[in-house]
């Protein structure tokens, strides 16, 4: 497109810069312009060496939006010592420049330490918002920017040299920097509001499932013994095969192939399709488990399937063995053999024990309570999703000026 056509394309008000099109009023300042300029962008300790009880505090990437106390190395004085550039004060912001590249942090009110090799620190200039900054280095906009500016091989590095000539956007004034930060951190904590609910959740269905699930807490109005059975005297198992290749069906229609290296268990879009021309099938609403690479990883076939090599369909009555499964998947690796990968056979899955209720009824409550639990948990994750969808809107709109808050 010519010169011509892309200043059409630019709203009144907005120009054309090396970061995109943003208001007229905006600066584009490269990133060593922003930091103050006795403390120069750098990066820290080279080697941290071993961890010195009461030593100075190092953050990693690891700890980047952490609590900012966990899990924290610390260097001795003596090595700490020669890297007093790199030493990081409150709002100071960080980005992620050795191995996975562009991650983003901003240093908690409170500490006080340095940053290891991987790390690259932002000592913000007065005017300039840390929480502002931290946000727009987010954005997808930086990110391809910070993306670019990553070379190697072996080891993706992002170097100081090529970072500090990075450009980034940003409003002139401090009021409207604080305005877009505030929108976009109150967003970020109903997120994380969310996620730690989610946690919450699950640690709950994980007692609930420890107790209901061995007989340890019992429901009101059930007293019948349990017993323990051999998974192949409680329900039909049917393993998966690899299906002929002259069945593939490159035209989409068929069965779906479910292979114990598919995504089935991340509901994903299933991407190899066969024919109806099968042996092996798994029906709608059966167990469907891993038996090879992973072993004894669970989920449910929310379609007709074609089982493939490494994984089994389980067909129970209720629910109450789906969810014994999902509480036993840790076990099955003290079953797995195999020296390139770990696999268990249609007999080590048939002997597999069982412990279960002989009342189904109990099985039944046990299972409606847990699979409530599953609901509960699945409406918040689809919430968590919606607002992590929003807060994108939000940044995209508000971090290229096309929306403005002040």
């Amino acid at each position: 497109m010519s010169a011509e056509g892309i200043a059409e394309n630019i709203p009144p008000g907005y120009k054309q810069t090396e970061v995109g099109v943003i208001p007229e009023d905006w600066n584009d300042p490269k990133l060593e312009d922003i930091v103050k300029e006795e403390s120069p962008i750098c990066y820290g300790i080279v080697q941290v060496g071993s961890y010195t009880a009461n030593g100075i505090p190092v953050l990693a990437i690891k700890n980047l939006n952490s609590d900012y106390t966990t899990n924290i190395h610390r260097a001795s004085v003596e090595v700490e010592r020669p890297y007093l550039r790199s030493r990081v004060y409150p709002e100071d912001v960080l980005i992620s420049v050795k191995g996975t590249t562009g991650r983003i942090g901003i240093v908690p009110l409170g500490f006080y330490g340095n940053i290891s090799r991987d790390l690259a620190r932002l000592h913000l200039r007065e005017g300039i918002v840390p929480k502002f900054i931290f946000q727009m280095l987010q954005s997808n906009l930086m990110q391809q920017h910070l993306g670019v500016a990553v070379v190697g091989t072996t080891r993706m590095e992002l170097s100081i040299s090529i970072l500090k000539k990075v450009r980034i956007p940003f409003p002139p004034t401090k009021a409207e920097q604080e305005s877009i930060a505030e929108a976009l951190s109150y967003t970020d904590a109903f997120i994380e509001s969310l996620e730690q609910l989610i946690a919450k959740k699950r640690q709950i269905k994980q007692g609930a499932m420890q107790e209901l699930l061995t007989g340890k807490r019992r429901l009101p109005g059930f007293s019948k013994e349990w017993e323990t059975k051999p998974l192949g005297d409680v329900a039909e198992i049917t393993m998966g095969q690899s299906p002929s290749s002259a069945n593939y069906n490159s035209k989409g229609e068929g069965l779906p192939l479910i292979q114990g290296n598919a995504d089935i268990f991340n509901r994903k879009t299933i991407k190899r399709v066969f024919t109806t021309e099968i042996t092996r099938r798994g029906k709608c609403g059966d167990i469907i488990m891993s038996v090879r690479a992973p072993v004894g990883e669970v989920s449910r076939a929310e379609f007709d399937i074609c089982l493939g090599r490494g994984v089994c369909a389980i067909r129970y009555s209720n629910n109450f063995l789906y969810h014994t499964l999902i509480s036993k998947e840790s076990t099955w690796a003290k079953l797995s053999k195999g020296s390139t990968f770990d696999s268990v056979n249609s007999a080590d899955v048939k002997a597999f024990d069982i412990e279960l209720p002989t009342d189904s009824a109990e099985q039944e409550a046990i299972a409606t309570i847990l699979s409530d639990m599953d609901a509960e948990i699945t409406a918040l994750e689809e919430k968590l999703a919606k607002a992590r969808q929003i807060k994108q809107g939000m940044m995209q709109e508000l971090l290229t000026g096309r929306t403005r808050l002040v």
